[in-house]
């Protein structure tokens, strides 16, 4: 069996090897995993040209899953150690009006596991803060690096040089949040990044070659080489592009081209690698293979876009940024007029320390992750499941949403829609005859007309002496009367079920009422199927692909919010135009091929447009990843769910307008929270500074430390508000 490694290595672009790299260093997270420094050393050492498991190319999604539990770990074990340098600090023992248990050395016990969190839970800021200062790009992480390292040098002074009261309790508070806030975004964040494997897994790891003589050798599908023959047996997956040469069957090419219904494919048709053969065997010319073929260019079109997605920069790091040239200007201020005024003294150094730990951004440190964790879950009781917060944000601003037709706003599989009986015969008759003669069959027609005499709850005939008629239909004896009272009576009756071909076969005409019936479905893109009986055409059907009973509302739903609704399909026009008329949507695009779509999404997207696309299948994989906001369908495939930033787990399109309305109102709370985070700040800096000591009024540390610790309660609380939104409606 081939690996599936090397299979995506040799259907990947090597374009892709071009890429610009990105290297660990560049991620401020990857440089505080453990497992950071053992690669690096082993890349050094062993000098193999690799990348390490943690570089990533400019712009795309890294796979944050180590970085959440290296922050949930240190969180628990540094909650651990906080509790008894609270329960030990005199500052809280004389707050709140208990003495705690002494014995020998417990008057050291906040110190000595304020230096162990600061050591084992602070350090992965410092590193990242030492990242933002040397990007120069100082940020949340730099803010806080200040703030606990002025808080542990002085409470570390405090105690060495007895210059006042330490506090390491607001210290490993600071460490602890700092923690948590940061876990609950690693978890929010993290996306897996598969998608080019489940590409890979559509291609087959073995092909029958045929060699001289007839006989058939398994290669690996690498080995494949253009003009080589190969065999595909019924139900196996197509193993590279190529021509028919010899056999008929139907390929299912939903998964690439987006056609929901099976192609018929005969000497002298193009077939796709990765398709899926039907009921018949196929010899097929190999025509490309590797980098060539149609798989393999939209895997490409998958990388590129992931490669083009910008680097946005989150809201509360900015926030921070600010706040940190902020607190640095006060701090400065402060400590000269403070040592022009009194001298320099250890009432400066406690004015300076007051405002850099009351700077430290508590509240802006968990304003948006606590909306982003409430936001997930949220979205998870509606139906979704957010894997990129930065692209649930954004989709607040759509103005566009593209829809895929087959299995987003279908249902992906054929089903009657519409029974035409001749004068003497009704729609119950024509539906039980035809379910009886396709008992036997396993096609996807037979399939829809035996659901339809199930949801009719009909009684269907005994049938016997089945025959397929290849290309055409199948015939049947049925038993009348046997379990229905269909004509009366106990009497045999031959019965064909199919096409055009079929008629042509057996020299009938139509009626004027089924001629009919049959050009007006054909305006709609709906298939016919006839009902012969005794040589005599009784009926008809209309199959299509069938409209979720949801998508009427969701696109209404849309428009009514003002957005623009386009539908995507490789379907052809008329069966597009037939799905938009009836759903009331104006602008569609048929007959798109996979690279089309994705450029149809650019050409939206050059118009100045916000544009999400919601989609199921491969062919959606490229237009989902370079949609400003990707939704897949959740029963579609994994590729594109792999592709999506959000997935419809309940596999409705209602969840899109549910989509945008949650969008809106987490960041209104996000806004709102940073509002309070950047007020409280702007209230406190200038009293930590000391502008009111005029007048008496100086704020100390402790107190600092008691602001800082409310505004934080604060924006929980205001985040926890979140849960009442309404957005089913």
């Amino acid at each position: 069996m081939v690996d599936r490694s090397s299979k995506k290595q040799d259907v990947q672009s090597a374009d892709t090897a071009k890429q610009q790299k990105r290297t660990d260093e560049d991620c401020p997270c990857c440089r505080v995993c453990e497992c950071y420094r053992d690669e690096k050393k082993d890349d050094e050492e062993t000098s193999t040209g690799e990348g390490s498991k943690h570089e990533h190319e400019h712009g795309t999604m890294v796979d944050h899953s180590g970085h959440e539990e290296m922050f949930r770990r240190r969180f628990f074990v540094c909650l651990i150690l906080s509790i008894p340098v609270l329960y030990y600090s005199p500052m809280l023992q004389s707050w709140f009006g208990y003495t705690a248990i002494a014995f020998p050395g417990s008057e050291f016990i906040g110190a000595i596991l304020g230096v162990i969190v600061f050591a084992y839970g602070g350090v992965p800021f410092l590193r990242m803060g030492a990242v933002e200062a040397r990007n120069r790009e100082p940020g949340m992480m730099l803010l806080i690096s200040l703030a606990i390292t002025v808080a542990f040098v002085y409470s570390g002074a405090a105690v060495v040089f007895d210059i006042g009261e330490p506090f390491f309790w607001e210290l490993v508070t600071l460490i602890v949040i700092f923690l948590l806030g940061h876990w609950i975004e690693m978890r929010s964040v993290r996306r897996a990044s598969g998608a080019l494997d489940e590409l890979a897994e559509l291609m087959p790891d073995t092909a029958e070659r045929i060699i001289e003589g007839g006989e058939t050798e398994t290669v690996p599908v690498s080995d494949l080489t253009n003009d080589d023959l190969v065999l595909v047996r019924p139900g196996t997956n197509i193993p590279a592009d190529g021509i028919v040469e010899e056999g008929d069957s139907s390929v299912n090419e939903s998964m690439i081209t987006g056609e929901s219904r099976p192609v018929d494919k005969e000497p002298g048709d193009e077939v796709i690698g990765g398709t899926t053969n039907g009921d018949g065997s196929l010899r097929i010319r190999v025509t490309a293979t590797g980098d060539e073929t149609t798989l393999s260019s939209i895997m490409r079109l998958v990388d590129e876009a992931q490669q083009s997605k910008s680097r946005t920069q989150v809201l509360a790091d900015r926030a921070a940024g600010w706040l940190f040239y902020a607190a640095i200007g006060v701090a400065v201020i402060t400590a000269i007029a403070w040592t022009i005024a009194v001298g320099f003294g250890l009432s400066v150094v406690e004015r300076v320390v007051t405002v850099l730990v009351i700077a430290c951004p508590h509240a802006l440190g968990l304003a948006v992750p606590l909306v982003v964790a409430i936001n997930t879950t949220l979205a998870a009781n509606n139906g979704m499941l957010i894997r990129d917060r930065i692209a649930m944000e954004e989709a607040r601003h759509l103005d566009t949403i593209v829809f895929d037709k087959t299995g987003t706003l279908t249902k992906g599989e054929q089903g009657v829609v519409e029974i035409k009986p001749t004068a003497d015969r009704d729609k119950d008759e024509i539906i039980s005859l035809m379910a009886a003669v396709e008992g036997d069959s396993e096609h996807m027609i037979a399939e829809a007309i035996q659901n339809a005499a199930e949801e009719r709850d009909l009684i269907v005939p005994d049938a016997h002496d089945f025959e397929a008629l290849k290309g055409r239909g199948v015939r049947a004896n049925v038993e009348l009367g046997s379990k229905s009272d269909v004509n009366g009576g106990q009497s045999q009756t031959t019965v064909h079920v199919g096409g055009p071909n079929l008629l042509r076969h057996l020299e009938i005409d139509l009626t004027e009422e089924l001629i009919t019936f049959s050009e007006s479905a054909g305006e709609r893109g709906q298939s016919v199927v006839y009902l012969i009986q005794d040589e005599k055409p009784i009926g008809a059907v209309a199959l299509a692909d069938v409209i979720r009973e949801e998508s009427y509302e969701a696109i209404s739903a849309l428009q009514e919010m003002g957005i623009e609704v386009a539908m995507l399909t490789g379907d052809s026009k008329d069966v597009a135009q037939a799905v938009a008329e009836e759903l009331g949507i104006d602008q569609y695009f048929a007959e798109v091929l996979p690279d089309d779509k994705d450029k149809k999404i650019i050409e939206l997207q050059e118009q100045g447009k916000l544009v999400a696309m919601v989609g199921d299948g491969v062919n959606d994989a490229p237009a989902l990843t370079r949609s400003d906001v990707g939704i897949a369908i959740g029963s579609g495939t994994d590729v594109a769910v792999e592709s999506a930033d959000v997935v419809l787990v309940e596999n409705n399109p209602q969840d899109v307008a549910k989509l945008l309305r949650l969008s809106k109102r987490s960041y209104r709370k996000m806004q709102e929270n940073l509002a309070w985070a950047a007020g409280y700040n702007i209230f406190a800096l200038p009293l930590a500074a000391g502008v009111l000591a005029p007048v008496g009024f100086l704020l100390s540390p402790a107190i600092g430390a008691i602001l800082m610790s409310a505004s934080t309660v604060i924006v929980a609380i205001n985040a926890q508000l979140l849960r009442r939104a309404e957005i089913a409606t």
